[in-house]
Formats: structure tokens, sequence, C-alpha cells
């Protein structure tokens, strides 16, 4: 295992991103049509927060909907605006980032993605799935 890899190589550089003017229920239909579990929500290119499946399953039921279900019938999502329900205050990384500076950032944090930021822009985000699957090649 090469102990400088960085980041940029395990990370997921097409991004799928929401936007604040977005609504929630956009939100979870991306979570399920991708199967992810992070989108990180943008202006610009420039990240403004990071919302999470868990996130949504905070305020709603989003998991008793059958994850094929292309519809999405959550009263709830029109009481809340994507900004109030996103992190914000992100930790970030460099797309040069070591991978093993990331697995410790994640290790001791309670958060299971970090976008990837370049010159102020998004360009990539890394999750703890990524990394697992980092060391499982190396085996």
């Amino acid at each position: 295992m090469k102990k400088r890899t960085p980041i940029s190589d395990i990370m997921t550089k097409n991004v799928i991103t929401l936007s604040t003017a977005d609504n929630l229920e956009t939100a979870e239909r991306l979570f399920k049509q991708n199967h992810i579990r992070h989108i990180p929500v943008v202006s610009g290119k420039a990240i403004k927060g990071m919302l999470s499946l868990t996130d949504l399953l905070r305020i709603s039921f989003a998991d008793a909907v059958d994850d094929t279900e292309d519809y999405v019938d959550t009263v709830v999502y029109n009481m809340f605006a994507i900004e109030q329900v996103m992190a914000k205050n992100l930790v970030s990384v460099t797309s040069k980032t070591t991978i093993k500076e990331v697995a410790e950032v994640l290790a001791k944090k309670e958060f299971h993605a970090i976008p990837v930021v370049d010159d102020n822009k998004l360009v990539g985000i890394v999750t703890t799935t990524d990394l697992i699957n980092f060391l499982l090649k190396q085996f």
C-alpha cells in the first residue's frame, strides 16, 4: 500500500449535487435512484452543506417507501428547506490530501462523507465506503 496515495485516486468525481433551491422530495428521489447516502449542496461550484439520507430519515418516514419507488409522498418535506436540514460548517479536504489523512478524520468524527474541495470548488466526495473498498483491494 502506498503511504502517500492522494484521495483523488479513490474519490467520486462525478458528484450528484443539490442546490438550496431544490426541495427535499428531489433529494430523496436522488438518494434512491442513485443508491447513495450523501449529497453535497452547492451554489455554483462552491459547497454550502451536505445532506445525508440520515438527515431525511430524522424528519420523515423516507425509509418506509420502497427504494424502487420513483414517487415520493412525504408531506413533512414541505415543512423544511434543504438549508434547514443539511449539515453546515463542513470539514473538507483537498484532492491532494492522503487517503490515510482522510481515514484519520473520518475515524475521529461522527460523519461518513467528506467533500473534496480545490480552490473553493467541489471536485469530489469521499465516503467511508470508498475507504473500505480501497482497503479491500489491498488484500
